[in-house]
């Protein structure tokens, strides 16, 4: 596993320690790995959303423009 040496700022520097201080992790190294999955994890959902969005705006299924639809969308949601 590669060495890393890294700068916090003094508010995340208490996050991290408290959190293995509440034994949540067994160490700050543990505790970033999982932060950095996460983000990853949730990139590759957000990439997934963005392709279907592209897809479905370039597939000419509607002549509505966004803020029409957003305008529809919020009508329906307050009847």
């Amino acid at each position: 596993m590669a060495r890393q040496s890294i700068s916090f700022t003094e508010p995340n520097d208490e996050w991290l320690k408290a959190q293995v201080d509440n034994q949540e992790y067994s160490s700050k190294s543990e505790l970033v790995n999982d932060l950095i999955r996460q983000a990853r994890k949730q990139q590759v959902q957000i990439d997934w959303v963005r392709a279907k969005l592209e897809k479905a705006e370039n597939s000419g299924f509607t002549s509505s423009s966004k803020e029409e639809i957003i305008k529809d969308s919020k009508s329906l949601l307050h009847g």
